[in-house]
């Protein structure tokens, strides 16, 4: 799979007003407790509350006409919902959602928001995809999934669309030479990094999970695909089993390093970033920055510019009332 800087341009021309512009943010207080120049990358404001829909009004404005037309169907704990549900409803396509059991109230019902048919199912992200390849045969649904094509190629377009993040950060400040972004299945900092090499080659790309997510860390270490018995952690968005073989490529030759935190720092970060940048960032959007703060990145000097992926800020109030306490 080849990419190309105008695949990402192109990208980027096509969301001319289907995304919200998240320009980059210089964090003179976060600078000084991380020792380096920092600057966030706000996608907590993103359209729908993340980075999401970067990618799937991309892939779904690929597919042919016929396939739209039978409606698509695909899984999520609720940020890739969300952008699929919203695209859709731009695109005029029917979707059926297929959600677990832990997914949040306020994701669901923003996913039903959009006007997407959803199901509740499973209690893992392999119990959903199973149960969304029964229902795409049985429904004769055209399936869209978030890091893998199990009908069409609309893996590239995705990727492009969350490489068109990386291509706003380097316009914003050419001088970035860091970018730390949140890996789950690996395709956001996956685009990043296809994206930001295309411009600057040497530019270091750092993923983070969490401790208890950990499914693309314990793989690269082993260095094949590896499933996690079970997922324990507050980023949701992060929660998954075993990663993608495409994305697992991807990361094992395109990223840095991954780094883990925990979530007793998924917390704090997430406290610090509504106390001192007034943003509501979910857990999965803060990992970056937890890493950041607890020293997990080496390599980091006062004159380093690192850019950091706030990749949503869908939090459900129950849970934010919980850690405000």
């Amino acid at each position: 799979m080849v990419f190309q800087k105008e695949d990402f341009v192109k990208m980027k021309l096509s969301l001319t007003g289907i995304i919200n512009p998240t320009p980059l943010q210089y964090s003179r207080t976060f600078s000084e407790m991380t020792h380096c120049r920092l600057y966030l990358k706000p996608e907590c404001l993103q359209k729908n509350g993340s980075y999401k829909i970067r990618g799937a009004y991309t892939a779904l404005n690929s597919i042919p006409k016929e396939a739209r037309d039978k409606g698509i169907i695909t899984s999520s704990s609720g940020n890739w919902a969300q952008a699929v549900a919203h695209a859709c409803q731009r695109l005029g396509i029917k979707a059926l959602i297929v959600m677990p059991s832990f997914v949040s109230r306020p994701k669901l019902e923003a996913t039903q928001g959009y006007g997407a048919e959803t199901l509740v199912y499973g209690s893992s992200s392999l119990d959903v995809v199973q149960k969304v390849r029964e229902l795409s045969e049985e429904k004769g649904l055209t399936w869209i999934h978030a890091f893998q094509e199990p009908v069409f190629p609309t893996f590239h377009p995705t990727l492009s669309g969350y490489g068109t993040l990386a291509l706003e950060i380097l316009e914003d400040r050419p001088e970035i030479d860091t970018i730390v972004a949140p890996v789950g299945s690996g395709a956001l900092i996956s685009g990043i990094a296809l994206a930001a090499r295309q411009i600057k080659p040497n530019i270091r790309i750092l993923g983070v999970q969490p401790e208890g997510a950990a499914a693309m860390y314990a793989s690269l270490k082993s260095g094949r695909i590896e499933e996690l018995s079970e997922v324990r952690t507050i980023a949701d968005g992060l929660a998954l089993k075993k990663p993608g073989e495409m994305t697992f490529q991807l990361v094992r030759d395109s990223v840095d390093e991954i780094v883990l935190v925990s979530e007793d720092e998924i917390k704090s970060a997430m406290i610090l970033l509504l106390e001192r940048a007034k943003l509501l960032v979910e857990p999965s959007g803060a990992v970056p920055l937890a890493a950041l703060l607890n020293a997990k990145v080496s390599g980091l000097k006062m004159d380093s510019n690192v850019a950091v992926v706030l990749s949503g800020g869908n939090v459900d109030l129950s849970f934010l009332k919980e850690l405000l306490s």
